[in-house]
């Protein structure tokens, strides 16, 4: 692995971090990063540091709701992405991300991520199905028969459960989260500052 890097942790359940990946890999372009993919479920992060989550989704105050919501749509065309809000939310990604993990190691994540965050969050697909997860795997050049045997294994619970214990004792507390020399950026927002950070040799 290169000695300049960034890592990226991620849970294809979260439309800002679909905003994320589709800039994260323009900018490890830019500044001549490489990215270490680290899928991670969202949910065991929020449940271990992270409960006022569930709070905002059961008592959401309006007026932060409607700017987010705003401001979602305002990045989307930024990034030049569709983003609608799937029916199905919040949808149980454990398989979805275990197959992330599968499509790390064949190097095809970034082939596989994009079109599970297509399927979820521009087509409002239920990605927790698993012969869903199989179609975007064939169309992700992924072979589906090894495909599946992985995100049933034990191999890949372990190591999603790793990644997602990782980022808490990091410090981390949703996604996506990125780390640079051990830096903690949170957020689709924090990229630019990232770049700024890389440009100037912040640290």
């Amino acid at each position: 692995m290169s000695t300049n890097y960034i890592e990226f942790y991620f849970d294809c359940s979260s439309p800002w971090t679909y905003l994320a990946f589709s800039e994260v890999l323009s900018l490890s372009q830019r500044q001549s990063l490489e990215i270490v993919w680290k899928p991670i479920l969202v949910g065991g992060v929020f449940n271990a540091v992270n409960q006022d989550v569930y709070e905002f989704r059961k008592r959401p105050n309006l007026l932060k709701l409607n700017y987010s919501n705003e401001d979602l749509q305002l990045w989307s065309k930024v990034r030049g992405i569709r983003i609608i809000f799937p029916k199905v939310f919040p949808v149980n990604s454990v398989k979805a991300m275990r197959g992330c993990l599968f499509a790390d190691k064949e190097s095809k994540l970034v082939n596989y991520a994009s079109n599970l965050f297509h399927a979820y969050w521009s087509q409002g697909k239920d990605i927790s199905h698993e012969d869903l997860l199989l179609d975007i795997a064939i169309n992700s050049n992924l072979d589906t028969e090894e495909f599946r045997k992985f995100i049933a294994s034990q191999e890949a619970k372990d190591l999603l459960i790793n990644n997602t214990d990782e980022l808490i004792g990091r410090g981390g507390f949703g996604s996506p989260t990125l780390f640079y020399k051990e830096k903690m950026f949170f957020g689709n927002d924090r990229l630019h500052l990232l770049e700024e950070v890389i440009t100037k040799n912040l640290i």
